[in-house]
């Protein structure tokens, strides 16, 4: 499923327009994307948790070449799946 998909569905189950869903959808993700740059944590009740892990600096290598590279620390955005979502998915995919 795409964002296109997401927006098309959404307008029919909501009467907006798709125009509208779109600006609704954005918003929506755009708040996501500044609320983990800030280092906050967001908590969406039976969907799951989004939230920024920092990775520590670390040597690597290179896998082609066998070069050693040192990584910077860097913040990753992750998601964790409520057990409710989890849950729902299981019992759908099972009732198929």
């Amino acid at each position: 499923m795409t964002k296109l998909d997401i927006i098309n569905e959404s307008s029919k189950l909501t009467g907006l327009t798709k125009v509208e869903t779109e600006l609704v959808l954005d918003s929506f993700l755009n708040t996501i994307k500044k609320s983990l740059a800030n280092g906050e944590r967001i908590d969406i009740r039976g969907f799951g948790s989004f939230l920024v892990k920092n990775r520590k600096p670390r040597a690597a290598r290179n896998p082609s070449t066998n070069e050693s590279i040192f990584l910077e620390e860097q913040y990753i955005p992750s998601f964790k799946v409520s057990k409710l979502l989890k849950k729902f998915v299981d019992q759908e995919m099972k009732d198929k």
